[in-house]
């Protein structure tokens, strides 16, 4: 089983300052024994190849992926070309879903925040291969519940992502996945539901 994360942030992201390099991001996966990584700016897709060697010598793989911003809202798109980039429309990502076999991940769906997909998930649930199950919660508030009944209602995959921002954020919630360590074995075992979320709460503070 790899241990993998999907949704994190680095320093070359456009919209939010995170305070460490790309760099830093893999020495600390390394650390804590991922077996791989997405890289996954907001509205940018990363070259990861700069990136790949120093990930291999750690025993890292790299998954190219954006958080995408499509009507407003949040849709992580992994293993895709950099054609993600100029997804817009729901009706764009149906085609690039047509053309190419990336991951379509519906990142903190029903979380209250203004990019949470809520209700277009339900009308869209055919252009996702997945749903978050989000490290952003605790043993008294989980906005994860509802992701949950929805995976169960559609019979999708949930995969752990820690939807990282500060490198301390990295390791309470991720995903076990049955596949070889290549990016393209690693989607398609999450399409065909062989992972499993570890998700730690995070402690409650007065």
């Amino acid at each position: 089983m790899l241990k993998v994360e999907l949704h994190a942030h680095t320093a070359d992201d456009p919209v939010d300052d995170i305070p460490y390099s790309t760099h830093q991001l893999i020495d600390r996966a390394a650390q804590l024994g991922y077996h791989a990584l997405a890289i996954t700016l907001h509205d940018r897709q990363l070259d990861v190849r700069p990136f790949a060697s120093h990930a291999a010598e750690r025993s890292i793989t790299l998954i190219p992926g954006i958080e995408r911003t499509i009507e407003g809202r949040h849709v992580l798109l992994l293993n895709f070309s950099c054609a993600a980039e100029a997804v817009r429309s729901f009706d764009d990502l149906a085609r690039l879903r047509a053309r190419e076999r990336g991951l379509v991940v519906a990142p903190h769906p029903f979380y209250p925040i203004r990019t949470a997909l809520r209700g277009l998930l339900h009308r869209h649930a055919d252009l996702f291969d997945a749903v978050e199950y989000n490290a952003m919660f605790t043993s008294l508030v989980n906005f994860n519940h509802l992701a949950q009944r929805w995976a169960r209602a559609y019979v999708k995959p949930m995969v752990g992502n820690g939807d990282v921002h500060r490198l301390r954020q990295l390791g309470s919630t991720y995903s076990l996945v049955d596949a070889e360590p290549n990016a393209d074995a690693i989607c398609a075992a999450i399409r065909e539901c062989r992972v499993d979320v570890c998700a730690q709460p995070l402690p409650v503070t007065s």
